[in-house]
């Protein structure tokens, strides 16, 4: 894949003109765009359709978490409206995630349209090790936990997970080279770390093996987000 198309820039506002903006500002840098549960919910599905209009796909970052029957339908919901991919919560279990993969599948056949690409998430980028035994009551380590949720993803017969670069190699040992690994927390060495504790910088994330990076503010609270989106493209190609 060309850098273009494993570049997913994260559209973290919510106005919609203002996402469509940044849409053809980054047009002849990334094709994919994700959309968040705040442009979802201040603008709903018309900000999709609109991001499709200008010829770009949509990484739908919706998180889904609830009992099979609900996320399936939702899923069925996304995917009448085109998203090029979009994530369940791997913790939701094995059922909800299976029941989301095969009702996809069905009314793709059915009504012959594209299927969408489905992740699951594994541990948020937010989360520490500390948080997800002392607050979560997780008690196996992060990397394991990680494993686990991904093996777990990869038997419901999603097409990959999102998770931290820094569990990207045990995600490829453990579930093969053609497993997608979308990868969050992405930061520059330049950039501050934010609310993100698992970072990595494009180039090791690369080298690590992750398919995609998600970038936001990363990118946005650069004084030329262009320039930064040309430094991290010339850093992926290093990689």
């Amino acid at each position: 894949m060309s850098v273009s198309d494993r570049l997913i820039l994260a559209l973290d506002v919510h106005e919609h003109n203002y996402a469509l903006e940044l849409v053809d500002k980054f047009s002849d840098y990334i094709n994919i765009y994700k959309v968040g549960l705040e442009l979802f919910s201040s603008c709903g599905p018309q900000i999709v359709e609109d991001i499709h209009r200008k010829g770009k796909k949509v990484f739908l970052d919706l998180k889904f978490h609830d009992i099979p029957n609900t996320v399936s339908k939702a899923a069925v919901a996304l995917t009448r409206l085109g998203v090029h991919m979009f994530n369940v919560h791997a913790s939701g279990g094995l059922e909800m995630m299976k029941k989301c993969k095969d009702s996809i599948v069905e009314v793709c056949l059915k009504e012959n349209m594209e299927r969408p690409k489905i992740l699951g998430v594994t541990v948020l980028t937010s989360l520490s090790r500390e948080i997800l035994r002392d607050e979560l009551g997780i008690q196996y380590g992060l990397r394991t936990h990680v494993r686990h949720l991904s093996a777990l993803a990869l038997k419901a017969g999603l097409d990959g997970v999102v998770a931290s670069a820094r569990e990207v190699e045990v995600i490829r040992n453990h579930c093969g080279k053609g497993f997608l690994i979308v990868t969050p927390g992405i930061r520059p060495s330049w950039t501050p770390p934010d609310d993100q504790k698992r970072t990595m910088t494009p180039k090791e994330a690369i080298r690590e093996g992750s398919d995609y990076l998600v970038l936001g503010r990363a990118v946005m609270q650069q004084p030329d987000p262009l320039k930064a989106i040309e430094l991290i493209s010339l850093e992926m190609l290093s990689a």
